[in-house]
């Protein structure tokens, strides 16, 4: 026989724990008692849960999973909204560092930008300057790396200009003679001065070349004509300085 400690209750029924009253957990009583307080044998209902039982256990358990699994999915929703705003954007940064390249490049290469052809020459003489010797250095260089192409346009048709083993040469001939020198890293160009006439301008000076250990320079003096809307060489005189 069992009894409840707070309400007084006795049960026979020995497969009952609780007080089906309060819920209170029942103690076992030895002393016979009164058949006029015995209740019949209760099954309590199939949804009641007595406290600490694993069913209640597993109830508390759900609202922690069901907020991870909620925090999981916010977490993914984020990443997913950081993506579609963020990935269009470093493109269009990144096409526009391209842009940026590709502009910055082609101005630095004066003889592959498009003229106009109709346009007169220029007659500021610090711009004939700079723009000339921005030719002598992508000359010099196409020179070195044996670019023809770049050559062939920095070249007038008429070009005539020393030949490796004397006496003069014309465009054609320098085309097919100019070979690749890998000995020179780097070259300067000093003491530039120009003469412009017209649709003329002519161009003295020195340059350097840095070929490791070996420092060999050279006066030069380049003819330049203005045609097709841009400068184009005529002709060049180089002497070795000693």
């Amino acid at each position: 026989m069992k009894r409840c400690p707070t309400c007084s209750r006795t049960f026979t029924d020995p497969n009952l724990s609780y007080c089906v009253e309060d819920g209170t957990p029942l103690i076992t009583e030895e002393e016979p008692v009164d058949e006029s307080t015995v209740v019949s044998p209760y099954r309590p209902p199939a949804h009641y849960v007595p406290p600490g039982t694993a069913r209640e256990k597993q109830r508390r358990v759900w609202p922690w999973v069901l907020g991870i699994f909620g925090a999981f999915g916010l977490g993914v929703a984020v990443l997913i909204i950081a993506a579609v705003v963020l990935i269009p954007k470093s493109v269009r940064s990144v096409q526009t560092n391209a842009n940026t390249n590709t502009s910055t490049n082609t101005s630095t290469e004066t003889t592959d930008q498009p003229e106009n052809a109709d346009a007169p020459p220029p007659t500021d003489e610090a711009q004939v300057l700079e723009q000339l010797t921005t030719i002598e250095h992508e000359w010099t260089k196409a020179n070195i790396n044996a670019d023809k192409k770049k050559l062939a346009r920095i070249l007038a048709d008429d070009y005539v200009g020393p030949a490796p083993e004397g006496g003069l040469m014309g465009k054609t001939e320098y085309l097919a003679t100019i070979e690749r020198d890998t000995s020179i890293e780097t070259w300067e160009l000093k003491d530039l001065k120009l003469q412009l006439a017209g649709n003329r301008a002519t161009l003295t000076g020195g340059i350097t070349y840095f070929a490791g250990s070996q420092n060999i320079s050279y006066n030069f003096t380049d003819r330049f004509v203005w045609r097709n809307g841009r400068w184009q060489a005529t002709g060049s005189e180089i002497q070795r300085k000693e």
